[in-house]
Formats: C-alpha cells, structure tokens, sequence
C-alpha cells in the first residue's frame, strides 16, 4: 500500500515546482514579433495598470537594404492621445515610461516610403520591396524592473535578489487582487443602482397604467352615459 502512495505525491508536486520555474525565469517571456507591410501601419494596444514601469525594445529589420527611402516611426500613446514615447526614422532602441493611471496604451509602428532612386521598385507593399520585421519586447510591473542594476546598487546576493523579486512578483499579485476586488465592488454597486432604477421604473409605470386605466374606465362611462347607451 505504501508503494502506492508515491507517484500521486509527485504528482501533486509537479504543478508547484513549474509555478516556482515559472516564477524564477522571467527570461521566459517571449517578444512579440510581426512583418509590417510599406505605407502600413499595424498598432498594439495593451490595458496597464496605475503607477507601473513600463520598458521595452524594439528592433525594425530592413530587408531592402535602404531601397527606396523607406523610414519607420514609433510611437506610444494612451487614451486620451498623449504621446509618451515617438521615434522618427526607427530602426532600434529602447522606451521607458510611468503609467499615470489605469489605461489603454497604444504602441504603434507606421512604414512610409519617402524617395526612391529605382523605378522599378513597387510599392504596393506585395512588390520587390519586402515587408519589414518588427520585433518588439514590451514590459511593465516587475518585468521590466532591472533587478541587476538593484543587486550592484544595494550589494545584494543571488539569493537575496531572487527574494527581493518574489516580494515584488507578490505585492505585485496583491495589488492585483485588491483591484480586482475593487472592480468587482464598482460593478455589484453598479448593479444594486440599476437593479433601483429598475424597480422604481417599474414601481412608476405600474402607477401610471393603473391611473391611465382608471380615467380610461371613467371617461368611457361619462361617455357611455352621454349616450345614454347606461344609466
């Protein structure tokens, strides 16, 4: 019986152990990556919460080899059409900005061809100039915190920088929480004032079927009697 019992305790250990990789390798992250067409534009729009770091980087790859004065433009954007970050002529580099508030943030990527020296070059975009390829690595929260430059500033050890990024990771699943319990009581005290609205509307048109069929009934009658149809 108790060679039995040991496969299903490894078992239930599996998924903690691939929470604790999952939380210790924030290299798994992956870039986003995607061809951007000439004279298009392609934009990525990502919710962020209030008072986060956001970082990226981004990398334009130009496979026509400078043919036909092609130029790429970055900018960030938010809601309200603030620009928090605008790079002309953008090949590569990096971005880093506060959010202010919660919001819905708008990189977006644009290819314009401005000259050209070649005739022959097309550019309906499916022609001899290829699409760019757009690399963009984008992160906020913890993510995009430097935990090297921490442990060089404040002389912290492998073991104490790993700690001080699962404390940040956990404050940071906190406030996540906490603001979700906090749209969830934005939303049942939403839905306790319509559920009122509701009812005095109903409460209200109750009252006005119940007086519209009450001069109804007098206004036949007086009419019934002008008639002398009833006494």
């Amino acid at each position: 019986m108790s060679g039995l019992s040991g496969p299903p305790a490894r078992r239930g250990r599996c998924p903690l152990a691939l929470l604790l990789l999952f939380l210790l390798c924030p290299s798994l992250v992956l870039a986003i990556s995607f061809h951007l067409p000439i004279n298009s534009r392609k934009c990525l729009r990502e919710e962020i919460h209030k008072d986060l770091l956001v970082t990226g980087a981004y990398e334009i790859s130009d496979q026509s080899g400078g043919a036909g004065g092609l130029r790429s433009h970055l900018k960030i954007t938010d809601s309200a059409g603030h620009i928090l970050y605008s790079k002309e002529d953008a090949t590569k580099g990096k971005f880093a900005f506060t959010t202010e508030d919660y919001d819905m943030f708008e990189v977006c990527f644009e290819s314009k061809v401005f000259h050209t020296m070649n005739p022959l070059i097309s550019f309906s975009g499916t022609g001899r100039i290829p699409d760019q390829l757009v690399i963009l690595d984008m992160k906020h929260g913890v993510e995009a915190k430097n935990y090297e430059e921490i442990a060089k500033v404040e002389k912290l050890k492998p073991l104490e920088v790993e700690l001080r990024r699962l404390e940040d990771l956990s404050e940071s699943i906190v406030n996540d929480f906490a603001y979700m319990k906090k749209r969830e009581e934005e939303m049942r005290d939403t839905n306790e004032s319509t559920n009122t609205r509701v009812l005095y509307f109903s409460i209200f048109s109750m009252f006005c079927l119940i007086g519209l069929a009450t001069w109804q009934v007098f206004y036949l009658r007086r009419f019934f009697k002008a008639k002398k149809l009833i006494e």
